[in-house]
């Protein structure tokens, strides 16, 4: 039957046809599939030949090929050494085979590991209207003109504008780093400073709240995720700090080894000459061509053969001990280059941030000390949380999964916290109608029958200032008081919150005794209401309980930090000022927008991306720009992210850190992959890098085990 959906418990006839089967084809013929097009797997071959291009090892194989003419001379010439002669470039022979090994065997190891933990499931079900039948899909069959039914919970498979949406929120963190974004089809709400469309759903983003339809425009890709995909796959040639020196190394022993030679070859010629009176020529030419085998010998025994094999181990070593510390190096030299690294750029979300809500303060004005007993108060906020609301917890595995709105999850986590499980509740309290929380209300009702108290109870809960203007009187001191007299002190409250860029929620509550239920909601807004206020709760998502530590770890070991964050300027302050890098004297000069950024010329950006602690409302070409300024400034840049957005940035910089739950394309674009998430585990990929130069007490110590 053709697909309706249902809008506040109201059925909305709005009939959707879809593409028919024939379109189906004509579109994938047209557009092409929603597949991501794999960057080029390299064989293993190339990967061994790869190992050749190290400069040291370029040397060793002229070395080898040198040592092989001056062994074939004596072995065969006048001296008769027999095979003894062959046992320097057997030795050197063996030193170049061994070094690229060695390095080859690690990086293979290491793929095989990040190819398990980047597998991509293109095989996802979504629902699709077709031929006017609702029906299922594996995401990769979606293709342009195709209606899509978005849930929540659910990811969003192509680029796409909507045609409907019923309080829907999306979480766009793996794009812009921001994880509620309000999406509406009516245009005068749009946010004009929105980065997407507010009608515009992207690939690879998910539905956190409400539902709504959408019409595919961009599939594979195409898709905005698809292009970020194919920027990360562009060869970086920027070279490692080990590298630079490596090559200079390189430089110095080609030079000397050939002037030494040359000088030797000269001087022993020039006396050969003058000494050559009376020499036979065939014993002249002999003369002359033992002198050039010394030049050779010369020149063969000045490249240190031991040197690749010693870097090779000392870098597997760092490797090794890298992956024990949760840090997956897909490449070698990433591991040295995390102990030159001058300069981390830092994503906020998901990196500084749980990018899990959680309630941080609750301020229900008469529950003393915040804690929930079994007295009436408490059982009025139980069940507002519990039943007022459409989030779930996943106790499927040992840590706690929130599915739906990220904010009524925070609330739900609370209680569990408090020992309180919201799903009894919520079974055992019928309801008896509802309005879910929409963009344009701004809180969400329910009214229920419950089954402590025995009466119709009317709970609402949403943004503190609407509730508060649909309430008579506040539940405050041990009393009720009229909302006038103790207004100003709930907004400067609110105020306090909104100055550490939290999230806040107001709670009320109305008893329905005598009052017909059928009359309190009409044309989807509260009617006869009479609501008393109970309190605000205070939501954030927290900053990592390690990161403040190690980013001054970072910082004291002569490691700048810098956030770039798609957020807006007040929560990217707040997180800097909490993990200890925004400070009370530091001004507008040390934090800009993207846009703003964008507008400056080369030469303006790069007198400021030194003193730049902040750049918010980023997108990723500007922390790419940010990335490539700061390397022109001499900067040895590590780059750390988890979202699609990151990906430029991971790959322009010396080494990329992905997180281990980030999107694939960030991982694919990095050096390295933090399995745990944890900001702490980038200390000590730098401690392990350093530890191939020198120590530096400012980082953790080594542990006993390692």
């Amino acid at each position: 039957m053709p697909y309706a959906y249902i809008t506040a418990n109201k059925w909305k006839k709005e009939l959707y046809t879809g593409l028919s089967k024939q379109e189906v084809e004509e579109s994938r013929i047209k557009y092409g599939e929603n597949i991501l097009t794999p960057p080029a797997k390299r064989s293993r071959w190339s990967l061994f030949l790869e190992k050749f291009e190290d400069p040291i090892i370029r040397i060793l194989l002229v070395a080898w090929f040198l040592s092989l003419i001056v062994a074939g001379v004596h072995c065969w010439g006048p001296e008769q050494q027999g095979f003894s002669a062959f046992l320097e470039p057997i030795g050197i022979f063996f030193a170049i085979l061994l070094a690229s090994t060695v390095s080859f065997f690690f990086e293979v190891r290491a793929n095989k590991a990040f190819d398990v933990l980047n597998t991509v499931n293109d095989d996802t079900l979504v629902k699709v209207i077709r031929n006017s039948h609702i029906q299922q899909i594996p995401k990769k069959e979606v293709v342009v003109g195709d209606i899509i039914v978005l849930d929540a919970g659910e990811e969003v498979p192509a680029d796409g504008h909507l045609i409907e949406a019923v309080s829907l929120q999306v979480n766009e963190s793996t794009l812009t780093g921001e994880p509620i974004i309000d999406k509406t089809t009516r245009k005068e709400e749009f946010d004009p400073e929105a980065t997407y469309p507010s009608n515009v759903v992207m690939r690879g983003t998910s539905i956190v709240d409400g539902h709504g339809v959408m019409q595919v425009d961009l599939v594979g890709d195409a898709t905005g995720y698809g292009k970020v995909y194919e920027g990360s796959q562009i060869d970086n040639d920027i070279e490692t700090p080990l590298q630079q020196q490596l090559n200079g190394l390189a430089g110095v022993i080609s030079k000397a080894g050939y002037t030494i030679a040359g000088i030797t070859f000269v001087a022993l010629l020039a006396k050969l000459l003058l000494t050559s009176s009376g020499i036979p020529l065939l014993d002249l030419v002999g003369q002359i061509l033992n002198i050039f085998m010394i030049a050779v010998t010369l020149i063969v025994v000045s490249v240190p053969e031991g040197l690749p094999m010693s870097v090779t181990l000392s870098l597997a070593l760092s490797m090794n001990r890298m992956l024990k510390t949760n840090n997956l190096a897909r490449k070698m030299h990433a591991c040295e280059t995390m102990g030159a690294t001058t300069m981390i750029c830092t994503d906020k979300t998901g990196t500084l941030t749980q990018n899990q809500m959680q309630v941080y303060e609750t301020a229900f004005y008469n529950l003393p000390g915040q804690q929930l007993d079994k007295s009436e108060l408490s059982t009025l906020i139980k069940e507002n949380i519990s039943v007022n609301s459409t989030a779930f917890l996943d106790f499927s595995e040992e840590k706690i999964k929130t599915i739906g709105n990220p904010t009524e999850a925070a609330l739900l986590l609370w209680l569990n916290n408090e020992g309180i499980n919201y799903l009894p509740i919520r079974e055992e309290t019928p309801i008896i109608d509802q309005l879910t929380f929409s963009t344009e209300r701004k809180y969400m009702a329910t009214i229920v029958q419950s089954p402590v108290s025995g009466k119709s109870m009317l709970y609402v809960k949403g943004a503190p200032e609407i509730v508060l203007a649909h309430c008579n009187q506040v539940a405050i001191n041990g009393t009720l008081q009229p909302v006038e007299n103790v207004q100003p002190e709930i907004e400067k409250q609110l105020l306090a919150y909104q100055n550490q860029v939290m999230r806040t929620l107001g709670f009320a509550y109305q008893e329905l005794e005598g009052k017909d239920p059928e009359h309190i909601f009409v044309n989807g807004k509260l009617n006869d209401f009479s609501l008393t206020f109970l309190g605000i709760v205070a939501i954030s998502d927290p900053v990592r309980p390690d990161v403040p530590e190690a980013v001054q770890q970072c910082r004291q070991a002569g490691i700048d930090v810098k956030i770039v964050t798609g957020d807006t300027p007040g929560t990217a302050k707040e997180i800097g000022r909490q993990i200890g890098i925004w400070d009370k004297e530091d001004t507008a000069d040390n934090i800009i927008t993207g846009p703003g950024f964008e507008a400056l010329t080369d030469e303006e950006a790069l007198d400021r991306v030194l003193s730049l602690k902040i750049m918010c409302r980023a997108r990723p070409t500007d922390k790419q720009r940010l990335v490539q300024l700061l390397q022109q400034k001499g900067a040895v840049v590590a780059v750390t992210g988890d979202g699609t957005n990151d990906a430029p940035a991971l790959k322009a910089a010396q080494v990329g850190l992905s997180m281990g739950d980030g999107t694939a394309v960030a991982k694919e674009a990095s050096d390295i992959t933090i399995l745990d998430n944890s900001f702490s585990s980038i200390t000590r990929a730098v401690m392990w890098g350093c530890s191939l130069y020198q120590e530096y007490p400012a980082l953790p110590a080594v542990p006993a085990n390692y």
